[in-house]
């Protein structure tokens, strides 16, 4: 078996894993604007592979239903084809979940055939860039899953294993200077080896200069938190920006979602996890997570700090080995930063930064409909860099950019803080 058909038959086996416990009933479930049913996801990613390598490359390709082909699409206009409304996607009993299961078997049988011959470099790009699209599709099954779970009244967990080691205690923060400079972020792509692989909106490599800055050595834990709302942050619009402070009036936020109140806490909380609830008091030196960009910055401002711009975020952790608690460990949840120097910059939280979603300076998408897979979402987005824990390990490194609307809080998000030199704490 060549390496991109063992890579292929892993990434869908990952798929199926994360999967396989959950209900018909369960993949159904679309319970926010941002998520998408289970089962639609797994038909999505499949959706991917026929529509743009096996339709191109396999001759003798039969697909399994012409209506997939526009059903499971989801925002390539340049197909061409009609696209259901997001919003919909919870109602579409049909086709069902087996159907769904029997469409990933036939397409995965038809690309084995395919990936055992010889391939032309622009469908093993195309593989590699499926791969990598179906990887993005894993940890959204499980931010979906989680508010999905968490909107039931019942609250039924992903996982039913207890977290083991929730009271593991944080390392206390340190500010580590950074010298700033000229530095180089962005990827550089290796053109000559088809499985080389980065998003396009990771590119050009380019430099900039960076002022002097410092950085903090872990994230902000549900402790440090917890003191920010006892401080009454959620009541005071100086600490938020205008945006941020409509939504905090208009959505009644008084907590990271998943926070409720518990009188039987010492806290005053409990916390919904993938593993169903816990104390506060229990993950208080975990990293606080499923806050929004307006509540990581009001954050900032009330520690008398910043956020990192993703290119300092990048100047950082370049220096790191991308590992870390993601979803390979199977915690399925933030864990305690226990080690010495700048920590936790791969998995548990994704961290907001304070930089806009924009191109690169000499940005170029890629040609035809996989153009529109980044670069028509470059506006009124902010960047989080680093993995969460249920980001898969293979699909995370230092140049990675994701982006959100600043008001999202389903995923899986943290606060790291920063500062310029001449700043106090």
């Amino acid at each position: 078996m060549s390496s991109l058909a063992a890579q292929y038959k892993a990434v869908r086996s990952m798929t199926h894993s994360l999967a396989v416990s959950m209900s018909a009933e369960d993949q159904m479930v679309q319970s926010c604007a941002e998520a998408s049913p289970m089962k639609w996801h797994q038909a999505h990613t499949t959706w991917f592979f026929e529509t743009f390598v096996l339709r191109a490359f396999l001759s003798d390709y039969e697909p399994f239903s012409e209506n997939f082909r526009w059903l499971f699409n989801s925002y390539y206009n340049g197909l061409g084809e009609p696209i259901p409304e997001k919003s919909l996607r919870a109602s579409m009993s049909r086709p069902s979940l087996d159907q769904i299961v029997d469409f990933r078997v036939h397409v995965d049988h038809a690309m084995e055939k395919l990936l055992a011959g010889k391939l032309p470099e622009d469908a093993t790009r195309r593989v590699v860039l499926g791969l990598h699209h179906e990887q993005q599709h894993q940890e959204l099954m499980l931010t979906d899953m989680k508010h999905a779970l968490f909107s039931n009244p019942l609250h039924p967990a992903y996982e039913n294993a207890p977290l083991t080691d929730a009271k593991d205690s944080a390392t206390e923060i340190a500010w580590h200077d950074v010298e700033g400079g000229l530095v180089e972020i962005g990827y550089r792509p290796n053109t000559s080896n088809a499985l080389d692989f980065c998003f396009d909106n990771e590119t050009p490599g380019h430099k900039v200069y960076l002022e002097p800055f410092q950085i903090a050595s872990r994230g902000v834990t549900c402790r440090e938190y917890l003191d920010f709302i006892s401080d009454k942050a959620y009541t005071r619009p100086d600490l938020w920006l205008s945006e941020g402070w409509e939504a905090v009036q208009n959505q009644d936020w008084q907590a990271p979602l998943y926070w409720e109140r518990d009188a039987e806490d010492a806290t005053g909380w409990r916390v919904f996890t993938l593993r169903g609830w816990h104390p506060l008091s229990a993950l208080l030196d975990t990293p606080v997570c499923h806050v929004s960009y307006f509540e990581a910055d009001a954050f900032a401002r009330w520690r008398g700090r910043r956020l990192p711009t993703e290119a300092e975020w990048e100047h950082v952790a370049s220096e790191a080995t991308p590992c870390g608690n993601l979803l390979d460990s199977g915690r399925l949840h933030p864990a305690a930063a226990t080690s010495a120097g700048v920590s936790q910059l791969f998995g548990d939280c994704w961290e907001w930064t304070s930089s806009a979603y924009s191109a690169y300076p000499g940005f170029k998408p890629l040609e035809g409909a996989l153009g529109e897979y980044n670069g028509k979402f470059m506006s009124s987005q902010m960047i989080l860099r680093g993995g969460s824990c249920v980001t898969p390990a293979s699909h995370i490194r230092a140049t990675y950019r994701n982006f959100f609307h600043p008001a999202t809080r389903w995923q899986f998000a943290g606060i790291r803080l920063a500062s310029s030199t001449d700043s106090q704490q």
